[in-house]
């Protein structure tokens, strides 16, 4: 199956230590957030089985350099997940 989620599935992630929910392929989170990998993985996964589509769960948000930037979608870089340092 490999590491490639499709558009419409949800996506658990952590940013500065607080886990989020999306869609996969949008740039707004799901819900609220949570303070704890294990709250955010249920609510993802509940959101999911609602939806019917995939979960994936990420230990890192995403890229955090150049260089693997280019591997994500554009639509993924371009809507709000470039933070600043």
């Amino acid at each position: 199956m490999g590491d490639d989620m499709a558009a419409g599935d949800i996506e658990t992630f952590h940013r500065n230590g607080i886990w989020f929910n999306r869609i996969e392929g949008e740039t707004r989170t799901l819900e609220s957030s949570f303070e704890n990998r294990e709250d955010a993985v249920s609510a993802g996964r509940s959101a999911a089985v609602m939806r019917q589509v995939g979960h994936t769960v990420r230990n890192e948000e995403g890229p955090s350099d150049d260089a693997s930037a280019y591997e994500r979608h554009p639509r993924d870089v371009i809507g709000g997940s470039a933070a600043t340092h």
